[in-house]
């Protein structure tokens, strides 16, 4: 069953722009992050992206995280820009219900 989602135009363009954005999580702790894939995923609104820094329920600010984007509010686009794909040989690909944007 996949949830009502209605696709965030702002988080849309700052993937394709390449920007980080902040935002403050379920947890009522900030994160700022690049954004790389945002769609649907297992039924749920997701965004796939790399943290740079903030709060972290795993301890780790940095790294690879999934966000279910319904869960995020306060979101800013920030002015700095991030090079785009951070894609290696070893880096797994993800299946989508559906793909609304992905860092190119």
């Amino acid at each position: 069953m996949v949830q009502m989602h209605m696709v965030k135009p702002q988080l849309v363009s700052a993937i394709n722009e390449k920007l980080v954005i902040e935002f403050v999580y379920k947890d009522g702790q900030a994160r700022a992050v690049e954004p790389h894939d945002y769609g649907i995923r297992d039924g749920i609104a997701k965004m796939l992206a790399y943290q740079i820094s903030g709060a972290s329920r795993s301890g780790n600010p940095r790294g690879w995280k999934w966000y279910e984007v319904d869960d995020m509010r306060r979101l800013t686009l920030l002015e700095q820009h991030f090079p785009g794909s951070r894609a290696d040989g070893t880096q797994q690909h993800f299946e989508w219900d559906v793909l609304f944007a992905r860092v190119k």
